[in-house]
């Protein structure tokens, strides 16, 4: 284990055999290296010497980037740890080592098997470093002059002046400017004719043209340039978007450091058809904030996150997500018993309202006859105009009669949308613009069974909206789903907590509760009004009908009052609230039900020692057996302080509770109660992030864009999803990244990076 100790005078001239050893070119030489699929553990990385001579450069330049895979250690900067043969290596080693007979001196040991020699790795690795002449540092004064350019053959040939290093500096800033633009708007960069005698080469080329003719010392940089050194190709391009997706990356990594956190994941589909995966990452920052940080990669290892670091995943309904026994929430369980699943609380929501829809067989043809007044209404585009139109002398006599009020941002132009079952939100959308368009609907309909050439369902379409039940159905629809999806759009919010989105849908539970005890008087007084405005025919509600169902000639008839309180009022409400207390079951879950007791509200009347410190025994990797029993005594003289402090008062939720904690530093007093409550606001509570990346994957990747490699398109996603790090990021920091990534033929000005 320990054979790089044999021999130390061998060792430290190890470098005077290897010039003497008779290379061997490893067996399988591998041709082709993709940067983005480097393996950051030591233990399962190729060696150097396993890549083919010309890409070697290539690979040393990547893993340079990314840095040896290693927590902050300031002694041992060389110093790298793999997880799964839980083994130290040596990454000036691994990088420069130069094949031969090293192995007979154990030099392989930490660049290959690994150094496992636990017990006496203090004295190990300052051995492994040896004198000044050691092989450790040939290759450590190797690694920096690598990454010093201008030592390079290739520098020193070139022989640039200053002159033409600011000439280069200028070109580079430009276009690194031009590309940076483009990217925070997700718009394209090439063009289908680059040429010089293009009347468009793409919005690169063009905008940089754009640049020179308004500066002229930046167009006198690109004419006295060379023709190999403009730094406008489409390499160069794609370059500068990596090195910027490097730097956001690096800045999101640096934020997170060694916190835990929670992840959310789903799939899409690209306009190419292609599967897409979105990987979501949930923490609490230094100041106490939730930060929500979306990029596209294939696996945590490629961040160096850790599965042990997990406390929380947050899926779709999907079998393959969330599956009890072979999903993924299970699998990533299985390695860590603390990555806690919760159900998306929007997508929940979304299916108490689909199953509503369906609720009794008279609101299941209301939206049978609402998809089909959509569709008569959009079919062309000559009913689509007449209805915008229809609408707006509709807006401007209601503006005239004083009935609505003017002001900015109002009346907008719309048009009915199709309710989508997987759309969050749509069904209520859909009904309140038909309700808001009713007339001009209504006569759209009129024009159409008018210009029909035969028979039409038009007619039909308006007898049904003129109808009582119609209407009804329609006031009841809009009441539940205006309660739903107020909770919707505030699960959608960035920074809700668990904690929060628990107390919410017990809000919305308790209003539907109310609606079913109390509030028949009010809304069929609501109907009523409605029917008066729309001249619909109000029927007397102490007349028989026959059973929904029944044939008339049985003779087996209801009142209409029973029929539209009981039969589709009661029923409504009913399997609403029943579908919320199924869906939304949390009140039985013991985390969560600890993690409630958290909540600021009202002096922290919910604050329950037991509950919380029971928190501590679930999450024991968290906490220590001395933090197990100290953190009761911690929990009561927190409440206390707490209670008693003014500044505490204004706290409405967990939220705002751990940024007052950070600003008063009580987080560093109550270091254990700190602690609960950022395992609280990393549990995820919906994947509402994760569809907002894919809104701005339709956006980068359009159907002009369809052909657009992963490599380049996770690039330009993760700047366009994070824009605030993206724009806040210094040019000198990308252009460092991009010059450290390969030798260039342009050298910069010493004192600029």
């Amino acid at each position: 284990m320990r054979r790089f100790l044999v021999d130390r005078a061998s060792i430290e001239n190890v470098n005077v055999v290897q010039q003497e050893a008779e290379l061997e070119p490893p067996p399988n030489v591998v041709n082709k290296f993709n940067p983005n699929e480097i393996v950051r553990d030591p233990g399962h990385r190729k060696q150097i010497n396993e890549y083919a001579p010309d890409i070697q450069d290539q690979v040393r330049r990547a893993y340079i980037l990314k840095g040896p895979m290693q927590p902050h250690l300031e002694n041992f900067t060389w110093l790298e740890y793999s997880e799964i043969k839980d083994a130290a290596y040596c990454f000036y080693c691994f990088l420069f080592k130069q094949p031969g007979r090293a192995e007979h001196f154990g030099f392989e040991v930490f660049t290959k098997s690994g150094y496992r020699d636990w017990k006496h790795a203090s004295q190990g690795l300052k051995d492994h470093v040896g004198s000044h002449n050691s092989l450790h540092n040939s290759c450590v004064k190797h690694y920096d002059d690598y990454n010093n350019q201008r030592q390079s053959v290739t520098s020193k040939f070139a022989k640039a002046t200053k002159e033409s290093e600011e000439l280069y500096k200028i070109r580079l800033t430009c276009s690194l400017d031009c590309s940076r633009y483009l990217i925070a708007q997700g718009m394209a960069f090439r063009g289908h004719d680059e040429s010089s005698t293009s009347l468009n080469k793409g919005n690169f080329r063009e905008m940089v043209d754009w640049v020179k003719s308004q500066n002229e010392q930046v167009r006198d940089a690109f004419d006295r340039g060379g023709k190999n050194c403009t730094m406008t190709c489409g390499d160069i391009q794609k370059e500068l978007a990596t090195c910027c997706a490097h730097e956001v990356t690096k800045v999101i990594m640096e934020e997170l450091g060694d916190r835990q956190f929670s992840v959310l994941i789903d799939e899409s589909r690209d306009i190419s058809v292609k599967e897409q995966m979105a990987v979501m990452l949930r923490f609490l920052n230094d100041k106490g904030n939730v930060s929500l940080k979306d990029a596209l990669y294939g696996i945590l290892d490629k961040y160096t996150l850790s599965i042990s670091r997990i406390r929380g995943q947050g899926y779709d309904g999907a079998s393959n997500m969330r599956g009890e026994f072979n999903g993924l929430q299970r699998k990533i369980l299985d390695e860590n018993p603390y990555a806690f699943y919760v159900h998306c609380y929007a997508h929940r929501l979304q299916l108490v309202v689909v199953s509503v829809t369906s609720s009794c067989s008279s609101i299941h043809d209301f939206f049978e006859y609402i998809t089909l007044i959509v569709n008569t209404t959009s079919a062309s585009c000559k009913r689509r105009d007449a209805l915008t139109e229809a609408q707006h002398k509709d807006i401007l006599n209601k503006l005239e009669s004083g009935e609505i009020s003017r002001g900015r941002g109002l009346h907008q132009s719309s048009s009915l949308t199709r309710p989508g079952d997987t759309r969050w939100g749509s069904h209520h959308t859909t009904l309140l613009r038909l309700d808001q368009m009713w007339y001009s609907v209504l006569k759209v309909l009129s024009m159409v069974d008018e210009d029909g050439r035969g028979p039409s369902q038009a007619a039909g379409l308006i007898e049904k909206m003129e109808s009582f039940k119609f209407a009804f159905i329609l006031r009841l629809m809009l009441k539940l789903f205006g309660i739903t999806n107020e909770l919707s759009n505030i699960l959608q919010r960035k920074d809700l907590n668990i904690v929060n989105a628990m107390e919410l849908v017990d809000v919305v539970k308790a209003r539907l509760g109310t609606m079913r005890e109390s509030g028949w008087n009010n809304f069929f007084a609501d109907v009523q009004g409605f029917c008066v405005a729309k001249s619909i025919l109000v029927p007397n509600m102490d007349d028989e009908i026959p059973i929904r169902g029944r044939s008339r000639a049985e003779g087996r008839t209801i009142t209409n009052l029973h029929h539209y309180r009981a039969e589709i009022f009661y029923v409504a409400i009913d399997k609403i609230c029943v579908e919320m207390d199924h869906r939304f079951s949390e009140g039985s879950n013991i985390i969560l039900d600890c993690f409630s007791c958290l909540d600021p509200k009202n002096s922290f009347s919910k604050f329950d020692v037991d509950k919380l410190a029971r928190l501590a025994d679930i999450y024991h990797a968290d906490f220590s057996d001395d933090d197990r029993g100290t953190i009761r005594d911690q929990l009561e003289t927190y409440v206390l302080r707490v209670r008693r402090n003014a500044s505490f008062s204004t706290c409405e939720d967990v939220q705002s509770l751990a940024m007052k904690m950070v600003q008063t530093e009580k987080h560093l007093v109550f270091p254990l109660v700190y602690k609960l409550i950022e395992l609280a606001l990393i549990l995820p509570v919906s994947t509402a992030s994760v569809e907002r990346a894919f809104s701005a994957m339709k956006i980068i990747k359009s159907k002009l864009r369809n052909k657009i490699n992963d490599v380049w398109f996770n690039d330009l996603m993760v700047c366009y999803t994070e824009r605030e790090i993206f724009k806040s990021l210094d040019d000198i920091d990308i252009i460092r990244t991009f010059t450290a990534k390969k030798s260039r033929k342009g050298h910069l000005p010493r004192n600029f990076i």
